[in-house]
């Protein structure tokens, strides 16, 4: 991009212009320019900003790119540092959403939702809000269906604000329900609207409508909330035959409603003696009044529908101010009756009914009805509701035994119900501020025991949350816990709650209920910055601030906003200064013990480097590595980690020490298992190590192999066979001796391979040996029988030749960067094929086209070929992946393998031209790269096979496509590339002119060749120009005008043509 902000804003308007003109035309040209744009985006000045976002609009419009074609670079740019290239990609994906069609968003929605969900996490409000944007246009297409899942993982502020603005756009919820719709008494649409069949299954849209408030009604607020309550428990009812779904958050706070209202709605419910007995100044009459409401209270049929209006009569008549303790005891044992039999008690009524209870708890004369009431409330709504109003209640309530006395109820509350149901950050805060505060001795020591048994249930790490309280308090407190020593998962509570909507009060601390602090605000771009920085000493000073914020998180935080935090502490691990490395380590494994099991989805794959770091040659570094695993799997499951642990065993960067040092982890934390059967995946690297050159590293592997093989089932091993090789094998099966069935077919396999070896002849015995002394494992050290390997290879031969379960060609060619331009395979790329060759191709076909002995590779290939006509179909399918291995072989330098892919590939071509197949853009993105730049071979055989092979291309993959592969091997830096290039232009004007009519300008940069020094590039350069000029006369100067060297260049052009007249006259007239 220019500088000139004016030169900018033109090309990119002229690339919009030409992308409206051109449109599926300059496809390939928009996805290489599309980096490049989303890149330009991190601009400030608006009108640049503007002509950007108007250009990759009319891209997409114009059908240039469609959203297949851009994950990659949308995943890309939502990781950019610039949050204004994350806000603004999100919104043009959004804009390419709402304007693409529904069976496009069907398609690609997997690839969209996870990117949108990762962004929901990040730390500036704008992206956040791009990607909420982004999913409820998706919701809109499709329905809520594809994001049901995703919705699991949100918490309930973001779901709230998700359900609300794909309300807003009117999608989401509606599409998945039906016409019909619940009509409040005031004829307003209820917000709970869905179709009959949303409440079989707890679908997103459900989950969404669930977090959405019911409206209130612009009438009479006390008529309106009494009606909805009511029409709320009729659609109840209609809900509980169907199934249990989540229902709207009830309005907790009451209305105001006087006595005469009260009396009005309550009809014929209660007598109207009693009521006026209530009123009565005579603590008798009131007494007989409250005893015979407990008898008609008991006797109702129906209570669900009269349960507030019948509490809005005790807390009115007689009231919280009664004085009289009978009286009280009564009205304590009416509304315990009622809430306990009542199939819903509503939270409102627990709020009217709060406050006097309390004070009744207060009053040693009515303690016992009080706290038998608050328990019942606890069963009926949950004890975390009871703990958030009583809090505020407590604190500021002028009463001391309200303090000590509800913080005494709340110990036996949190024996009963344990604390899952509590916000466990709101309970410590409350007892920090407010109970250990309080001048009241009793308090205090009842805010104790209140730690003590929440210490039964979340363990010693609740200590950390207490750091700052007075040392004399400390002492008390760790006193306390020895007498409630952590139980885990055998403290049972002894009561449970009636209603599932509890479970939205349940603490943000993940599993172990501790609560998490948001660092998200904390992670600054300052300090991100200050991480990268060329300063070692400001990188080092980064990380203390780091850990710094850990620590007054009290190292309980919450993974969100961490994804860039992660990414600057994965630079660090390469750093060139080591104490930093290990300064970064040490930091990675308090984020993991702090974060707990969600840094395996918030860490980014930076396990993998982590486990690295054991490749380094100093021992302090290696040992900080380990502690920092052992941090890791504290935190995480070690089958979460059991694949980054397989990838860096088969790295060979990771050294002997760091080998040996990672099996005997591995062995460490085996040893603490009994049942594991994710280890099996281990005996293949295992096995490889048994190989080792170093012994440290074959004793820790044996040791390693031991602990799997103890850890996994008889099943499991069987399953894995194929991956053990060499020693292990023999290991394998001492170990399994016990069982039978496994031990025999081994013991066939021998006795076969004895049977084959007293076939062979002794003039066979010398060859054999010296075929042996040529492989690379010791004999010594048992390596596997060639006769195993054969008898392994004739029982899969009884397979098909290639598995077709499971593949999904779409997906993988969904994966691949489409470019122009050949660069050398990665090794994730590599690795990405191996395992695809693993998965879909036979063991004996994979074993050998993976070897590293090209005469193995060989006959990999003449398998294929002879199984070439029986399998045409599944060869189509696997396509892709055997173009990748064909890549793979034409950069490697071994000539005979090169001859034989050369062999095969006319034939496999031919197949496909008769099966009437045309490569993909992703296959031919894949291969022909590749080929164009292999063009220009230094063998003269291997060239030829190459030429031929790319003038067959044209067979199953178009004309006017191949011509761009072409075009771009005119500007490799090999020059016979070149040379080739250009005459294979020639080919394709003289074949398929009318095909590739649009693309000839291209010939510019064949003209351009004649400038060069090297005559063979000028003659091949001029020879095509011919052809050109054969076919096109005089029109081929329009596309080569723009040529310095011009003149010379047409001069010679009609030396030729000349030449060419007099040998075919005839010919001439025609063509002119």
């Amino acid at each position: 991009m220019d500088v000139n902000i004016a030169v900018a804003v033109e090309a990119i308007q002229a690339i919009g212009n030409l992308a409206h003109g051109l449109r599926n035309y300059f496809s390939g040209s928009s996805r290489f320019l599309l980096p490049v744009l989303l890149e330009k985006l991190k601009e400030k000045k608006p009108i640049l900003t503007e002509s950007l976002i108007q250009t990759l609009q009319a891209m997409h419009k114009a059908g240039c790119l469609t959203l297949v074609d851009i994950v990659e670079d949308v995943r890309t740019a939502v990781k950019n540092k610039v949050p204004l290239v994350r806000s603004l990609t999100l919104n043009w994906v959004t804009f390419c959403i709402e304007t693409s069609n529904k069976a496009v968003i069907l398609k690609v929605h997997k690839d969209y939702v996870p990117v949108c969900m990762e962004c929901l996490n990040d730390g500036t409000p704008e992206v956040r809000d791009s990607a909420f944007s982004a999913l409820a246009a998706i919701s809109k297409m499709v329905g809520m269906r594809p994001l049901e899942r995703s919705l699991e993982k949100l918490d309930d502020v973001r779901r709230k604000k998700l359900s609300e603005m794909i309300a807003g756009s009117g999608g989401g919820v509606s599409a998945s329900t039906s016409s019909a719709t619940i009509q409040t008494v005031g004829g307003r649409n209820s917000s709970l609207e869905a179709s009959e069949g949303s409440f079989v299954r707890k679908s997103a849209a459900s989950m969404l409508t669930g977090k959405k408030p019911v409206p209130a009604a612009p009438a009479n607020k006390k008529v309106g909330t009494a009606k909805a309550g009511a029409n709320r428990k009729g659609v109840g009812a209609v809900r509980a035959e169907k199934s249990k779904s989540i229902e709207p958050p009830e309005d907790v706070e009451p209305s105001e409603m006087s006595l005469e209202e009260i009396e009005s709605r309550l009809g014929s419910l209660v007598q109207e003696d009693t009521v006026t007995q209530l009123k009565s100044t005579v603590w008798k009459e009131r007494l007989e009044a409250i005893s015979s409401l407990k008898t008609q209270v008991q006797n109702l049929q129906v209570l669900d529908q009269s349960v507030e209006i019948l509490v809005r009569l005790l807390c009115a008549i007689p009231g919280w101010t009664e004085k009289n303790v009978q009286v009280q005891q009564q009205v304590l044992e009416v509304i315990t009756y009622i809430a306990s039999t009542t199939s819903k008690f509503p939270k409102k009524c627990v709020v009217l009914c709060l406050l006097g209870i309390s004070e009744r708890v207060a009053d040693i004369k009515t303690r016992a009805h009080a706290t038998k009431c608050l328990t019942t409330f606890s069963e009926a709504v949950g004890p975390g509701f009871i703990f958030e109003r009583l809090y505020k209640i407590m604190k500021e309530h002028k009463n001391p035994k309200v303090l000590s006395e509800g913080v005494l109820w709340m110990v036996s509350a949190v024996e009963d119900f344990g604390i899952s149901h509590l916000n466990l950050k709101g309970l410590i805060d409350f007892c920090k501020d407010v109970g250990l505060q309080s001048s009241v001795a009793a308090s205090r020591n009842a805010t104790i025991k209140l730690l003590g048994a929440s210490h039964k249930f979340v363990g010693p790490d609740i200590k950390g949350f207490l750091v700052d309280v007075k040392p004399a308090l400390l002492s008390a407190l760790d006193a306390e816990f020895e007498k409630n020593p952590f139980e885990g998962a055998s403290a049972v509570p002894k009561k449970t709650v009636r209603v599932s909507e509890s479970v939205a009060s349940f603490s943000t601390g993940g599993l172990d209920c501790l609560p998490r602090e948001d660092i998200s605000g904390k992670i600054t771009p300052v300090l991100l910055k200050g991480l990268e920085s060329i300063d070692w000493k400001v990188r080092l000073e980064s990380i203390e601030t780091v850990n710094s914020i850990l620590e007054e998180a009290n190292k309980r935080i919450q993974p969100t906003g961490t994804g860039e935090l992660f990414g600057a502490l994965r630079g660090r691990l390469y750093d060139s200064n080591k104490n930093l490395v290990i300064a970064t380590l040490t930091t990675i494994g308090v984020i993991a013990t702090a974060m707990g099991p969600a840094i395996e989805k918030s860490s980014k794959g930076i396990l993998f480097d982590i486990v690295k770091c054991l490749g380094d040659n100093k021992k302090q570094m290696r040992e900080c590595a380990l502690a920092t695993l052992d941090s890791w799997v504290a935190a995480v499951h070690l089958d979460k980690m059991i694949p980054y642990i397989i990838a860096a065993l088969l790295d060979a960067k990771l050294g002997v020490e760091g080998r040996k040092d990672l099996f005997d982890w591995l062995s460490r934390q085996l040893s603490g298992l009994s049942d594991f059967s994710e280890a099996a995946n281990l005996l293949k690297p295992a096995s490889f190590a048994m190989m080792d050159k170093s012994s440290d590293v074959r004793k820790a592997a044996e040791a390693c192999i031991a602990g799997i093989l103890r850890v996994c089932g008889q099943e499991m091993i069987e399953k894995n066979l194929k991956d053990i090789q060499g020693p292990a094998l023999a290991l394998v099966l001492e170990r399994m001796k016990p069982h039978g069935a496994l031990q025999e077919s081994f013991e066939s396999a021998k006795t076969n391979s004895m049977g084959l070896a007293s076939k062979i002849g002794p003039k066979g015995g010398k060859s054999a040996a010296s075929g042996a002394s040529r492989q690379r494992a010791m004999p010594t050290r048992g390596a596997r029988p060639e006769s195993l390997i054969s008898i392994q290879d004739r029982a899969a031969q009884s397979q098909a030749l290639l598995n077709l379960k499971d593949s999904n060609k779409d997906d993988r060619e969904r994966l691949v960067v489409r470019k122009f331009k050949f660069e050398e395979p990665r090794i994730d790329l590599i690795q990405e094929l191996e395992s695809d060759m693993m998965k879909y191709f036979r063991e004996d076909l994979h074993r050998r086209l993976l070897s590293t002995d090209f005469k193995k590779q060989v006959d990999g290939l003449e398998l294929l070929q002879k199984g070439l006509p029986s399998i045409r179909k599944e060869i189509i399918e696997v396509l892709d992946i055997l173009l990748r291995w064909f890549v793979l072989q034409f950069c490697k330098s071994n000539t005979t393998c090169l001859l034989k892919v050369l062999e095969f590939l006319p034939e496999l071509f031919d197949m496909l031209q008769d099966e009437g197949y045309v490569l993909t853009e992703s296959e031919a993105a894949i291969f022909l790269p590749c080929l164009t730049e292999k063009l220009g071979h230094n063998i003269e055989k291997v060239r030829e096979k190459l030429r031929e092979l790319t003038k067959q291309v044209v067979n199953i993959y178009l004309a006017a496509k191949t011509f761009p592969y072409i075009v771009e091997g005119l500007r490799s830096k090999n020059n016979r590339t070149r040379i080739e290039s250009a005459d294979l232009v020639g080919f394709l004007i003289d074949h398929h002119g009318a095909e590739i009519t649009g693309q000839l300008k291209s010939l510019q940069i064949v003209a351009s060749l004649t400038a060069e020094r090297d005559g063979e590039i000028r003659k091949a350069a001029l020879n095509t120009l011919a052809t050109g000029y054969k076919h096109l006369g005089g029109y081929i100067i329009k596309y080569i005008c723009f040529v310095c060297s011009c003149r010379a260049l047409i001069f010679s052009l009609i030396r030729r043509f000349l030449l060419f007249v007099l040998i075919s006259f005839p010919l001439f007239l025609t063509i002119g």
